[in-house]
């Protein structure tokens, strides 16, 4: 557990807050109950909330001391870790998190709904299929080396995170994707732990029609992009040392 008395900390946890009054006070408990021999802080980065969100966040600071509504730049862990505040991602799973990256050395460890162990609950048909259809494409157009593109649930090594912010354009719910897309492009590490998605338990979805339209933008445009990367570096190496850089066989 962090202490109060300040300095580096080995973990720092991430959680991006809007309208999240109902949810803040027992996301932070559960990640204290969690991670009881960890090193960490908790960084409560809130979007201008309007329902009384960061005077929750104050009085947690009072009982905890280490919440805070700062960003990354305040952010003194060597590994970062990102998750929701609306208890979709539990944090019950960190300590697998925290575990795959230091049995593989990962660059980043992402949580997946799609594989083995993991899965949705809560989420009527018509949200699974849409989830479900905009990963199937992802996969197709992209081949991103994930089974999860738009979870947002992962731990990342600090450089690695600033490197992949620093890279990406995006903005919104296909800003999850293009993270995890370039990092697969850069030849960052990234190993998977399954997860069980939880739909909120309080407050709405701000998954709506333009989130879907952006996200199919931002497919176009990551497609684009790599292959005009594609098509550069064929020019630059020469079709065999292309074919070798990027181990693709004729």
């Amino acid at each position: 557990m962090a202490d109060d008395a300040g300095g580096r900390r080995e973990y720092s946890i991430i959680v991006p807050t809007y309208n999240e009054r109902l949810n803040v006070a027992l996301i932070v408990y559960l990640i204290f109950k969690h991670l009881p021999d960890v090193n960490f802080e908790i960084i409560i980065v809130d979007d201008g909330s309007p329902d009384g969100t960061q005077d929750i966040v104050n009085q947690l600071q009072q009982v905890y001391g280490t919440a805070y509504l700062h960003g990354l730049k305040h952010a003194s862990g060597d590994f970062v870790v990102i998750m929701d505040a609306d208890l979709s991602h539990h944090p019950k799973y960190l300590p697998s998190f925290i575990r795959k990256q230091k049995e593989t050395g990962a660059d980043v460890v992402t949580g997946t709904r799609y594989v083995q162990n993991g899965g949705v609950h809560g989420w009527n048909l018509m949200r699974k299929l849409t989830s479900r259809g905009a990963n199937v494409l992802a996969q197709t157009l992209l081949q991103p080396g994930a089974s999860d593109l738009t979870g947002s649930f992962r731990l990342y090594k600090r450089n690695v995170l600033e490197d992949l912010i620093s890279s990406c354009v995006s903005k919104g719910y296909v800003f999850q994707m293009e993270m995890i897309v370039r990092a697969t492009r850069k030849g960052y590490h990234i190993e998977e732990v399954p997860i069980t998605f939880v739909d909120r338990v309080f407050g709405t979805s701000k998954l709506g029609g333009s989130e879907i339209v952006e996200y199919l933008k931002g497919l176009v445009y990551l497609k684009e992009d790599w292959e005009h990367l594609f098509s550069f570096e064929k020019k630059r190496l020469g079709p065999v040392s292309y074919l070798n850089e990027y181990g693709l066989t004729v």
